[in-house]
């Protein structure tokens, strides 16, 4: 069975003219003036199956209920579903893209570089409207140019999340998912950490680490998404069969402009996952503390930190992966490449320079400390900052593609592809075919349903309505 897997990005947002307008505000410019230039400002999420405090252990966290909104344009919770199946909205103070549903790693990498065009397009049709002297909400000024950034880190002590969902069949035992995954969370950070300047939540010491969430992670188990991260999140909104599958909400990675570590990220997972539910155990990889070799794996640029296992033994991050690399089922080209970066990594981590952020980041900034520059220097916060710049020409993992320093696994325009088109092997291919060429028909759309032609229509089965579905072409095509 396809491993069913999406991404959720929130970016970063400045206002460089005027720091001090509220992102809340600049946000839903950004998100409802990207709807008006696709003209899909009509469908309203449907919030009706949505149960954030719906925890994995059994019970629920009782602290608020979700408000529907009628209104997508609402400032702080403007909402637009996309024509690539997608939803772009405000969460937290933040832009957020939710990337399609897919059946695959690649594909899930795919889609989710697509949010960087969303975003992209966003900052223009505000700029189109600054230009003329208007703005896209009403009773707001016109919104300065606008700056965006895929990073997880304020320097001020606020962390935003890149998120990772994966299905996983209701039966395997939380218990034995949960102590399986937590060595792989902690140690997976040398292949997918998208390197820091700046220890501590609020970059207090100088310093460079290898993950942005690292010094945000508190404990092992955790329902929370804002405070008191865990290695583990339980939230349990599967959008789905729920009697048949539970949905694993990764909180503990990075937000990738690498496509490589993007990649890595979600098939590494998924092998992984596969591995546990074929009965393949991990038990002897238990850790003695998970949370302190969190920060203690970011903050060791050589690799050679030697985890504490419950066991007694010692292993390095690298070695914990080698473990979990040759448990997994191989033959897949996401097998292949973990295990020629783990042998780079174990050579040489710069090696990998022209793969992985971190490394990517480190190798830019190391010519400035040899000179002399110490990590606390602004112009090494800027480096940090300008390489995740979702602009192209201002971007500095940009300019390494250009050159030749980073090597890419898709191409531009299978990307513009991909910000345009659903998938087409999920319930994702009709939702993204209507809000694109059928818009004015949908009064609301879901993860697992939609309202079309006022006929609300369930979708529980993520592999149901694809794109060979007799079930999706009728509802496209309006036919009873």
């Amino acid at each position: 069975m396809p491993r069913f897997m999406g991404t959720e990005t929130e970016y970063g947002i400045a206002t460089p003219s005027d720091p001090l307008l509220s992102p809340i505000i600049t946000s839903t410019h950004a998100v409802v003036a990207y709807a008006a230039s696709i003209s899909a400002r009509r469908a309203r999420w449907d919030f009706g199956g949505e149960h954030p405090l719906r925890d994995l252990r059994g019970f629920d966290l009782k602290r608020y209920h979700t408000v529907p909104v009628i209104d997508p344009n609402a400032v702080g919770v403007a909402n637009v579903v996309l024509g690539n199946g997608a939803r772009f909205y405000v969460d937290h103070a933040h832009p957020e893209y939710s990337a399609p549903e897919t059946t695959n790693a690649w594909d899930a990498m795919l889609f989710d570089a697509a949010g960087d065009i969303i975003l992209r397009e966003a900052v223009v049709a505000v700029a189109e409207l600054t230009s003329q002297g208007l703005s896209a909400l009403d009773g707001h000024a016109p919104c300065p140019e606008l700056k965006i950034y895929k990073h997880n880190v304020d320097g001020k002590g606020a962390s935003y999340g890149s998120h990772e969902n994966y299905l996983y069949f209701r039966a395997t035992d939380f218990d034995v998912l949960s102590a399986a995954l937590i060595p792989f969370f902690v140690t997976r950070q040398v292949i997918i950490g998208a390197g820091r300047v700046g220890l501590g939540a609020r970059g207090e010491q100088p310093g460079f680490q290898i993950s942005q969430r690292a010094d945000y992670i508190e404990t092992e188990i955790s329902l929370e998404t804002t405070l008191n991260r865990g290695i583990i999140n339980t939230r349990d909104e599967p959008h789905a069969d729920e009697e048949r599958f539970g949905r694993l909400h990764v909180i503990i990675g990075d937000a990738n402009m690498s496509q490589t570590a993007n990649f890595l990220k979600m098939g590494m997972t998924a092998l992984v996952l596969d591995a546990i539910e074929e009965g393949v155990s991990f038990e002897d990889l238990a850790l003695a503390n998970p949370v302190a070799e969190v920060q203690n794996v970011s903050r060791d640029l050589t690799l050679q930190h030697r985890l504490q296992l419950k066991d007694g033994r010692q292993l390095t991050a690298v070695e914990i992966l080698r473990e979990y690399h040759g448990r997994v089922s191989g033959g897949s080209r996401e097998h292949q490449l973990w295990g020629q970066v783990l042998d780079m990594l174990d050579s040489d981590p710069l090696s990998t320079s022209h793969l992985l952020d971190w490394t990517a980041k480190l190798a830019l900034m190391q010519g400035f400390v040899d000179r002399g520059l110490t990590w606390d220097h602004p112009k090494m916060q800027l480096i940090d900052l300008q390489y995740c710049d979702i602009d192209p020409a201002k971007s500095l993992y940009h300019a390494l593609v250009r050159k030749g320093r980073m090597k890419t696994l898709v191409t531009e325009e299978e990307i513009l592809h991909a910000a345009k088109n659903p998938p087409l092997d999920t319930r994702a291919y009709t939702r993204g075919t209507l809000m694109r060429d059928h818009s004015q028909r949908v009064l609301a759309a879901s993860w697992d349903s939609m309202v079309v032609d006022e006929q609300r229509i369930s979708m529980p089965e993520v592999d149901s309505f694809t794109a060979d579905d007799p079930r999706a072409l009728n509802l496209i095509q309006g036919k009873d």
